[in-house]
Order: structure tokens, then sequence, then C-alpha cells
């Protein structure tokens, strides 16, 4: 049976979109949250670390310092918890855990990985230049992989706010932006990676929000750039003229675009100043990713049913771009998004490539 992706269209300002978001999903927002939290005590048990309500203090410094760097975000965020009937600031710390408990666990200059041979929660992102596509124009996408439960939460969000541009995202109930585009052809997305020197500060959905109501990617790049990172994340930005990705953490920002070719990223630290400081070994599963699609991508040609096809990958078997739940590695694909900017068109599936309806998310 495929999965499908439930949608809720809000419109109005930030707050009043918020709003309508967590009244649409109220009942699942507040199942996503008791989810998570039952996800991130596990977490810290599984490294042999205890403390983790040191997690939602962490969170409240973070979500004080976003009000001050975008109010409009927070402001969209505060109303989403108004909405679910939720605390705001615990509403935030679970949509941007993965980078506020490396904000507890990681929060030391440096030190040892904190597991050996870890099984990496995180995804797989690709950035096509048009020399790479049959089109002749970029395209790009990511899986979004992480706790398999996840996936009963994935939803679309479309919105139409009173100023500024019309936007997609595809994200779990109660988050914001975690992949997405707008009406002015702008896309973004994430992976995840882990490094030390992780602090109280803005999470990566919240800076993903930021950059995806930019005009451009000149315009998103410096959101991203200057935003107070309270984790390492990467970021891929694209319009129809420049394609980049951002390695961030609280320490250092390290740039990649497609001017020599594709990119492609799983979830290892690829600077050297991060290799120093990454929180875990790369993965089994992060370097075969990212040795598949650096064999798919660069033989060039590749159109929305061949990119779908490399997301649908599973030639590696638990180790392939395509993760399933029943692999047992603790994280699956919970959703797919692909966007053709010059188009200005972006295409999503709940679930693995291969198991989800995919829609195609038109603006206007």
């Amino acid at each position: 049976m495929s999965l499908e992706l439930p949608i809720v269209e809000v419109s109005g300002t930030p707050r009043e979109m918020g709003r309508g978001q967590g009244e649409a999903f109220r009942a699942k927002v507040n199942d996503f949250v008791a989810m998570r939290l039952d996800a991130v005590r596990a977490y810290f048990a599984d490294r042999g670390q205890g403390g983790w309500e040191r997690l939602l203090e962490v969170g409240r410094e973070g979500f004080a310092i976003y009000e001050a760097w975008d109010p409009e975000g927070h402001a969209e965020h505060c109303g989403l918890a108004e909405g679910a009937g939720l605390d705001a600031a615990k509403l935030f710390t679970v949509a941007n855990m993965t980078d506020l408990r490396d904000a507890v666990l990681l929060s030391a200059e440096r030190g040892e990985p904190m597991t050996k041979n870890a099984v990496s929660e995180g995804c797989s992102s690709v950035m096509l230049p048009g020399g790479f596509t049959a089109s002749g124009e970029a395209l790009v996408g990511q899986t979004w992989d992480l706790n398999p439960p996840d996936v009963d939460f994935v939803i679309g969000v479309h919105r139409r706010p009173a100023e500024g541009p019309e936007t997609w995202a595809v994200t779990c109930s109660g988050c914001l932006t975690l992949v997405g585009m707008n009406a002015h052809g702008l896309a973004v997305g994430t992976t995840n990676i882990k490094t030390y020197g992780s602090k109280p500060g803005v999470g990566y959905l919240s800076i993903l929000h930021r950059a995806v109501r930019s005009a451009n990617v000149d315009e998103a790049m410096g959101h991203v750039k200057g935003a107070p990172h309270a984790g390492a994340h990467t970021y891929w930005l694209a319009d129809a003229d420049k394609q980049v990705e951002w390695e961030a953490s609280p320490n250092a920002s390290f740039l990649r675009d497609t001017s020599e070719g594709p990119l492609w990223r799983t979830n290892h630290c690829l600077s050297p100043l991060h290799r120093d400081l990454e929180g875990e070994e790369p993965s089994e599963s992060s370097r075969r990713r990212f040795e598949t699609l650096g064999a798919q991508l660069t033989k060039g040609g590749l159109d929305v049913p061949g990119l779908k096809a490399v997301f649908a990958d599973r030639s590696q078997g638990i180790l392939s771009v395509n993760r399933y739940a029943e692999d047992g590695q603790g994280t699956a694909t919970n959703a797919v998004f692909i966007a053709s900017p010059a188009e200005k068109r972006a295409w999503a599936c709940r679930g693995p490539a291969d198991r989800g309806t995919w829609v195609e998310l038109r603006f206007g």
C-alpha cells in the first residue's frame, strides 16, 4: 500500500500560518512530541549518557536566540505551538532535536567519537548542474532519513503568506521547513553531521525556514552563514543559476558549489576542520551511500524519473540510499524531495521513493 502525503494550506501572517498548521494537525503534533522525547531518551542511553533533561534547558536558551535572529519565523513557530496546545520552547527543542542534543552531548571544544561504528542518522542529498541533466537545467533533491516512526508524522505545508514568497515545505507535524521550495524557484534542504563545539543556538529547521523565504541563493547563503548555529548540519541551496552547499557548524562553514560538476552528500564531514571535530566516526552506511551516489550522478543525463530511481536504489542492501524500517538500522527514509528550480516545480513523497505516492507541489 502506497504512503500518502497529508497536506495543509495556510495563509496570512506568520502567527496565523503557524496556528493553521497546529490546529490542522493538533493530535499528530502532540503525538510527535511524545515520540521524539522517547527517542531522545533512548539516544542518550545508547551513548551511556544521562541527563537528557538538560536538552530542554538548552532548547529554551536556543529559543530565545531564535526570537532575536528571526522574529517572523519565531512568530510562526509560536502560532504552531498555540494551535497544537503546546509549550513553544518545548516544541522548538523537539523539532530541532538533532542539533540541540548535540549541544548537550558534544558541547566540549573537542573529544573522542561518542560511539564506534555508529549507524548514521541522516539523509542523502544531490545537486546536479544543467550539464549533467537531460533538460540542461539543474535538478536537486534528497531523501530525509531519521527515526522510522517519524514517517507517520511527515506532512506537506503550502504557505501563502500575507508578505513574502509562497512556499512549500515537506516536514514533520509540529515543525517548520525541513526541505522545500518557494515561488521564486529557490529550493533548500539538509543532511545531518555531528561535531564537537555544539552549543545553545538556532536549530537547523529554523535556519532552513529562514532560508526558504529568500529571493535567491545569494540571499539564502547570507542567512545560513550568519546564523547562530546550535549544531552541525549541511545546507544545500539551489535556484536556476546557482547551486551551493554549506557544511556549517558553530565553529566554521565550508562552501561547495556545482561549478565543476554534481555535488552529493551523506552524513560524514568533508571539511578537514570538521573531520577533526567529528562527534561520531563515519558509518559504513554513510560511506557506502556516498560512493553509490557518486557513481550514479557523474554519468550525467538524469531527469526527474531518473533521480527518483537514484533515490529508490537498493543495490547495496541495508547500506543503500533507499532505507527501509525493516533494515533494522534504527534509521529509515521517511520522505523524498526533488526540485527543478528553473521550472519552479517540485515533487515529494512520504516514505521511501518506491513506497510513497509522488505528488507535485504546485504554486499559484
